[in-house]
């Protein structure tokens, strides 16, 4: 199915590749020798990495020799937790899942309502343990923007003497890095984050500080991190930092493009912003619109061309409670209903006018009617009454009408039959019923039918003539399988 635009608002997840990122990876994919060979054609592509390597310490406010190269800010993660011989691990309450479940036994600092972490229990906590200690705290938080006072957190675990990890995978290219101001002995990275190609990151060193592999094998990166060097991804790397460095001063444009969505929508739906107390990223913004849940709102946003998240992007596509939110103490039906909407380098302000177009019309959906029969049956489906107000179909069909309707119940009707049609009714706006349409089809799904048995049937004729021909080419084949005319029964 085609769309007349596109807009993507979903950078914390990752953004574009640069172009100087594409040709950087372009010129490496050209060269043949391994960086760890002696000879012309090895020492060719050697430079390219140690190139990339300059810049990566350029954008972390640290020397060359400092940058270990990974495969992403994950395995940066882990190896800056795992790595280093520490038995204790202590991390804040809302970092990313690739923290949280580096180590068996990590204990969590809480945050405050905003997010931000709580810096007298930190210091209580490594009171209460006089063990070696590695201490975690992000700079940015990849689902509110929340900016964590690292500095401050680094200075409380300095005086228990634990080391300080922070992931600045989404900080990179929108804030100012610098390892020393930070006082941190580690920094995560990630390429795809910046404008770099996924596959590729790093992790950033204090000077001298001891680390065992956890990759092991060959001598790469100083014995750091063993295995062949991803060389095109490093290279890509390199030059998106150069440009995330170079165009760092142009990310705060974001923050007034930011506050317009927040405000615009708080004119005329009832949204919460996540975070809005405390420093965030210029780009993010966690927000929450009740009685629409994110998953709707994904989904209603997509069909109409924008792309926002549920949150972290690491969870297999799945739409869960946020672990963030639930620290924030937000309560579980609150945070069922939040999106992150996160701008990014090449986000222009048309973009930011359709997306907030695009939301205010998915809170502004009503219910529809739907009713549904077994497809093995002969349908001949009837509306009739006031408002839809009842459904009658052919002896031994199976019916249930659902208004308002519910994707859930009408799909637990329909479980153990083989196939299913559904008649869609009411069609007021393409928007909302777009949305119903794949939630029904799903459920569906899960109770048992196979995709290949459901039908759905578009009900015409009823409120314009063409709104059944507009929801078939919004949502396309294979669920809309044919439209049908509706006989308008009722004042």
């Amino acid at each position: 199915m085609g769309m007349k635009y596109a807009v993507y608002l979903d950078h914390n997840a990752t953004t574009a590749v640069r172009a100087a990122a594409q040709q950087a990876i372009a010129r490496a994919l050209e060269l043949t020798g391994n960086a760890s060979s002696v000879h012309r054609f090895g020492r060719a592509v050697r430079r390219l990495v140690e190139d990339a390597r300059d810049a990566v310490a350029a954008l972390a406010g640290a020397e060359p020799a400092q940058v270990v190269f990974t495969s992403g800010g994950s395995e940066a993660n882990n190896l800056a937790l795992c790595a280093t011989g520490r038995p204790r691990v202590v991390a804040s309450a809302v970092e990313h899942a690739s923290v949280l479940k580096a180590a068996p036994a990590i204990e969590k600092i809480p945050v405050d309502g905003d997010g931000v972490v709580d810096l007298d229990a930190l210091d209580a906590m490594l009171a209460a343990d006089d063990r070696p200690a590695v201490v975690s705290v992000m700079l940015a938080n990849n689902e509110t923007g929340v900016l964590q006072p690292v500095a401050e957190a680094a200075a409380v675990a300095r005086r228990h003497g634990a080391q300080v990890h922070c992931d600045a995978v989404q900080a990179a290219g929108k804030v100012k890095l610098d390892i020393k101001a930070l006082g941190v002995d580690m920094v995560s990275l990630s390429a795809h984050k910046i404008g770099g190609a996924m596959g590729s990151g790093a992790l950033v060193l204090g000077n001298d500080l001891p680390l065992a592999a956890i990759v092991r094998g060959g001598g790469q990166e100083r014995g750091r991190r063993a295995g062949t060097e991803n060389v095109p991804g490093i290279a890509g790397f390199g030059a998106a930092a150069r440009e995330a460095v170079a165009g760092l001063g142009d990310f705060v444009r974001l923050a007034r493009w930011r506050d317009r969505i927040e405000a615009s929508l708080g004119e005329r739906a009832d949204v919460r912003v996540f975070g809005a107390g405390a420093p965030r990223l210029a780009n993010t913004s966690c927000l929450t619109m009740p009685g629409v849940t994110a998953e709707h709102q994904i989904i209603a946003l997509d069909l109409a061309g924008v792309g926002v998240s549920a949150g972290s992007a690491c969870s297999s596509g799945k739409i869960e409670p946020s672990h963030v939110l639930k620290a924030m103490g937000v309560a579980p039906e609150v945070a069922a209903t939040a999106i992150r909407v996160s701008l990014g380098w090449n986000t222009t302000e048309d973009d930011v006018e359709r997306h907030a177009l695009g939301l205010v019309e998915c809170r502004e959906g009503d219910p529809i009617a739907v009713a549904l029969a077994k497809r093995d049956q002969r349908l001949g489906l009837e509306i009739f009454g006031p408002n839809h107000g009842g459904v009658r179909g052919e002896p031994g069909a199976r019916v249930a009408l659902a208004q308002p309707v519910g994707a859930r119940p009408l799909a637990e009707e329909a479980r153990g039959a083989k196939s299913a049609c559904v008649l869609v009714c009411d069609i007021t706006r393409p928007v909302p019923n777009g949305l119903f349409l794949p939630l029904l089809v799903r459920e569906l799904m899960d109770a048992g039918i196979p995709a290949a048995g459901i039908t759905i049937l578009v009900a015409t004729g009823l409120h314009r003539p063409n709104e059944g021909t507009e929801l078939a080419e919004l949502v396309g084949d294979p669920w809309v399988m044919q439209t049908v005319r509706v006989a308008n029964h009722f004042a």
